[in-house]
């Protein structure tokens, strides 16, 4: 590696002087000089025109273009990685050398006399400092760039990959550091201080509250709640095996079917039992695990149940239409009975391998939940027809009224071994 040494003085026969003695011992060191004349058109050298990042040491005379070295060392030291500094003094100021080293100078230098193993031992320090602090630096930035997610940084956590990106959040695979865990963070953009951005920071925030209040097996697990960098952020159970959607690009075995079925149906059971509306039940938000146990996630639209359905500004309904209830999809009062009817589009699509009703708009798929009969099964699967003309009702009141009424009836018709 080809030793770089920077000289900040005026006396050109003086930097030979130097040159000679750093190249006695590094042949091939490349010595360069700044001195007076290196200025810009507008004005004297200043510190802050000195761009020393690629040498090993610098050595600064104690007035750089008649202004004060002492400033000049303080400045150099205020800067991260900024390159060790050997002061140059005349003889009769050692007081000036005492406060060079007190302000950071690596050790100072005798311009009138040059002990040349006196300054090649104190470059080689210097050069070992550099080497050991550039390492560190390093170091430090390469932990930085790990533990980066898009524009905000998570101490204790390393970045692995982007998962999805929406409208108000991106979901990031992340390892944290010290259990060497996979998990997923949510990371909300910004945390709100306009009133636009409230409604979406309330929605994430009571994602975790909602989920952090309940423990049930077939419902995510939120490790943390965060604020890094002005972004807030969610840490939870990351699901190897990816979503129930993944599965679903061909019909599942009905057997498999029926148990997802029974766990998301759990899980929407527990729910509702404090009080909570899931609202945006679909195959992406029901994740599996290698135990082929699954578990809900996306709280992000749940609701009290006293809450009446909201709407956005622009008229959009929240949710996915495709899994919507007739109810949800009109904007009026949902309950339970919602979820399961979400829950039914879900099985139906299962079972069938296609959804129960699709059109090329969004609002035509609404209109098609309210008004277009249910397609029918057939062969094997008309076993289930009752199942589902009971789940997919147009009106609530023809639906299961609790999930433990659909558990009970999914219970007696395909009883567990």
């Amino acid at each position: 590696m080809t030793i770089r040494i920077l000289i900040i003085d005026d006396d050109p026969q003086y930097h030979k002087v130097l040159a000679r003695h750093i190249k006695s011992e590094w042949a091939d060191a490349d010595v360069r000089a700044l001195r007076k004349t290196d200025r810009s058109a507008d004005g004297p050298l200043i510190p802050d025109a000195v761009n020393a990042s690629e040498y090993h040491a610098v050595l600064l005379d104690r007035a750089p273009s008649g202004q004060d070295g002492l400033k000049w060392l303080r400045e150099f030291k205020r800067r991260p990685g900024f390159p060790p500094v050997i002061f140059i003094i005349d003889r009769g100021n050692e007081l000036l050398a005492v406060e060079a080293i007190k302000a950071g100078a690596e050790d100072y230098l005798l311009k009138e006399e040059v002990n040349h193993d006196r300054f090649i031992a104190s470059l080689r320090s210097a050069i070992r400092k550099h080497k050991r602090t550039s390492a560190l630096l390093s170091r430090r930035q390469a932990l930085d760039e790990a533990c980066r997610f898009g524009a905000v940084k998570i101490r204790g956590h390393q970045f692995v990959r982007e998962l999805g990106s929406g409208g108000i959040s991106s979901v990031y695979l992340a390892e944290t550091e010290k259990e060497k865990k996979l998990v997923v963070l949510k990371v909300f953009r910004l945390v709100p201080d306009i009133a636009e951005a409230e409604s979406s920071f309330d929605r994430f925030i009571q994602e975790y509250e909602v989920i952090s209040r309940i423990q049930h097996p077939n419902i995510v697990q939120i490790f943390d709640l965060g604020v890094a960098d002005d972004h807030a952020y969610i840490t939870m159970e990351y699901f190897e095996e990816g979503s129930l959607r993944t599965k679903m690009k061909q019909p599942l075995p009905t057997a498999m079917a029926v148990d997802y079925l029974r766990q998301i149906a759990g899980a929407l059971m527990t729910v509702h039992e404090v009080g909570i509306l899931h609202r945006d039940l679909k195959p992406a938000n029901v994740m599996l695990r290698q135990d082929q146990s699954i578990a809900l996630i996306d709280f992000g639209l749940a609701k009290q149940m006293t809450v009446e359905q909201e709407i956005t500004g622009s008229g959009e309904i929240f949710g996915t239409p495709y899994y919507m209830s007739p109810e949800q999809g009109h904007a009026e009062r949902v309950d339970e009975r919602s979820d399961i009817y979400s829950l039914g589009v879900v099985f139906f699509e299962m079972l069938s391998g296609e959804k129960p009703f699709t059109a090329d708009t969004p609002m035509a798929v609404i209109y098609k939940h309210s008004n277009t009969p249910l397609p029918r099964m057939s062969g094997a699967l008309a076993a289930f027809q009752e199942l589902l003309d009971r789940m997919l009702a147009k009106h609530p009141h023809d639906r299961f009224q609790t999930m433990e009424d659909l558990l009970n009836y999914v219970n007696r018709k395909w009883p567990q071994h």
